[in-house]
């Protein structure tokens, strides 16, 4: 018998991730908590919209609350959860993880000790993710970074894991290029230099990722939190590690680096019309991730004695566009560098 595979959360990413699994006779369940998303899925399997390319992928699909159901034990989990729902997600497939199983956080965020803790060290795996997608219809993805333009790092948190991450990373090489890297949480902070550039950033001013970096003041506004995100890490001793297929010599100087990581998404990851996962969540009346990306920058910077002046006023707009005060829109730039310069 193959390995049993769980996708546990299938929006824009999750049921991309899900499709090409299935796509490559994987044994895979999409697990997802949008009622009408599943709904849609059962009836009419799931639609990717590529550039240029459609595909319609029927998929096997749980509700929620049909886990408890659940007779068997799950091989791999990939959870596709926002960062803020980890704690809770990986408790609830905890039961249904097998005991030399592995749970994988395909998160932005630093969720990796968050389910560890929940699962134990020795059946977790820590992964970074650059997918460009969106949804707003149930059953249909817009996958803006086809296969050749999507990237997975992968990484042991725990000794006993250690030579398992290619159980994970062959799985994902059906959706996209893999790395391995010896250090995951340094991996998932470079990461986090990166959103902490561009994801709330553009989505406070309502605009395409593309559009709002091309406005001069904003773009700046963008790498000095993503600066501010590099410092928070160097602080913490990790080191400064490429991503998004770059090479070690991209990453040397580092003054450079969250400026070489935004024109490395930019050209390669997003389409003009492409919407942060921030942005799409304002535009269906959720709160966003802010508090595990520039959040985390601010309070690692507060730990350490210092300030994060960028990272604090991103955090304190999208707060107050979470609190229904403040609309998304160009005219937040304004009201961002007057908070930056408090």
């Amino acid at each position: 018998m193959g390995r049993r595979i769980a996708v546990l959360g299938a929006g824009a990413n999750g049921a991309s991730v899900g499709a090409d699994l299935t796509m490559a006779g994987e044994d895979v369940v999409l697990i997802e908590q949008w009622p009408e998303h599943v709904e849609a899925m059962r009836a009419h399997g799931v639609r990717i919209n590529t550039p240029g390319d459609s595909t319609v992928v029927p998929v096997r699909t749980l509700h929620l609350c049909e886990v408890a159901t659940l007779r068997h034990r799950f091989d791999v989990v990939l959870m596709l959860m926002k960062a803020y729902d980890s704690t809770w997600a990986a408790h609830l497939l905890e039961p249904y993880l097998a005991e030399d199983g592995l749970l994988v956080g395909v998160q932005n965020g630093m969720s990796v000790d968050t389910i560890a803790r929940a699962v134990g060290g020795h059946r977790t795996l820590g992964c970074v993710i650059e997918i460009t997608s969106m949804m707003f219809e149930p059953g249909v993805v817009e996958r803006h970074s086809p296969y050749d333009r999507s990237w997975f790092a992968v990484g042991s948190l725990d000794p006993s894991t250690h030579g398992r991450e290619d159980e994970v990373a062959s799985l994902l090489r059906h959706v996209g290029r893999v790395e391995i890297v010896d250090d995951i949480r340094a991996a998932k902070w470079m990461k986090i230099v990166s959103n902490a550039t561009t994801l709330v950033t553009s989505a406070i001013l309502d605009l395409p990722l593309l559009e709002a970096a091309r406005i001069p003041q904003m773009r700046e506004l963008m790498l000095r939190s993503g600066r501010e995100a590099l410092d928070a890490t160097v602080s913490l001793g990790n080191p400064v590690l490429p991503i998004f297929g770059l090479s070690k010599d991209d990453v040397v100087d580092h003054e450079r680096v969250p400026e070489t990581l935004l024109d490395a998404l930019l050209q390669g990851f997003v389409l003009p019309e492409s919407k942060t996962t921030i942005l799409q969540d304002w535009m269906k009346g959720r709160r966003s991730e802010v508090d595990d990306i520039n959040g985390l920058v601010a309070r690692t910077h507060r730990e350490l004695g210092g300030r994060a002046p960028a990272n604090g006023a991103v955090v304190e707009v999208a707060h107050r566009i979470e609190r229904g005060s403040v609309v998304p829109g160009p005219d937040n730039l304004v009201l961002l560098l007057e908070l930056e310069a408090r």
